[in-house]
C-alpha cells in the first residue's frame, strides 16, 4: 500500500459520545434494577447519544468510503 490513509476527523468525537451515550443506557438500567423509577431528564437525553453518535458513525463512514473511491489509485 502505497500512500497515507486519510483518517476522519469526525471519528474520534462519535466513538466518544457513544461511549457517553452507553453508560448512560447502563446507569438507567442499574437504577431502574435498584427501584429508582423518575430518572432525571438529563440521563434520558445522555441515553438518547448513543444511536445519535452511531448514525453520524455510519453517515461519515459512507462519506469517508465515497471519498476514497473517487481517489485515483484506489481499487
Amino acid at each position: 500500500m502505497t500512500g497515507s490513509t486519510r483518517r476522519s476527523a469526525v471519528m474520534p468525537a462519535v466513538l466518544i459520545l457513544f461511549g457517553i451515550g452507553l453508560l448512560a443506557v447502563l446507569a438507567i438500567f442499574g437504577l431502574f434494577a435498584a427501584g429508582y423509577r423518575n430518572l432525571p431528564v438529563w440521563l434520558n437525553l445522555a441515553a438518547m447519544l448513543a444511536p445519535l453518535a452511531l448514525g453520524v458513525g455510519l453517515v461519515s463512514a459512507v462519506v469517508q468510503a465515497r471519498r476514497d473511491v473517487g481517489r485515483p489509485g484506489k481499487p
